[in-house]
């Protein structure tokens, strides 16, 4: 009976063991450093008014945020 009961705590523990190592692993990156930043300012493009990370936008002259070198270049709306 003793060794039964001793076989029984064995499967357990190695089930245990098995089981819960999925859990201590660390999360899988994304592959976008910048997923875990939090929220990030948005910002809307002078020329077509798309909304977009201020990081990701491109500065023109005054200040103003744009989406692309080719909106830049092109400057604000009218």
């Amino acid at each position: 009976m003793a060794k039964l009961l001793l076989l029984l705590a064995l499967a357990v523990i190695v089930a245990m063991w098995w089981f819960g190592k999925g859990r201590s692993r660390p999360p899988a990156a994304t592959g976008r450093p910048d997923a875990a930043a939090g929220p990030q300012a948005m910002v809307s493009c002078a020329q077509c008014g798309m909304h977009l990370p201020a990081s990701e936008s491109v500065e023109g002259e005054g200040g103003r945020r744009y989406c692309c070198a080719e909106h830049r270049r092109v400057g604000p709306a009218r």
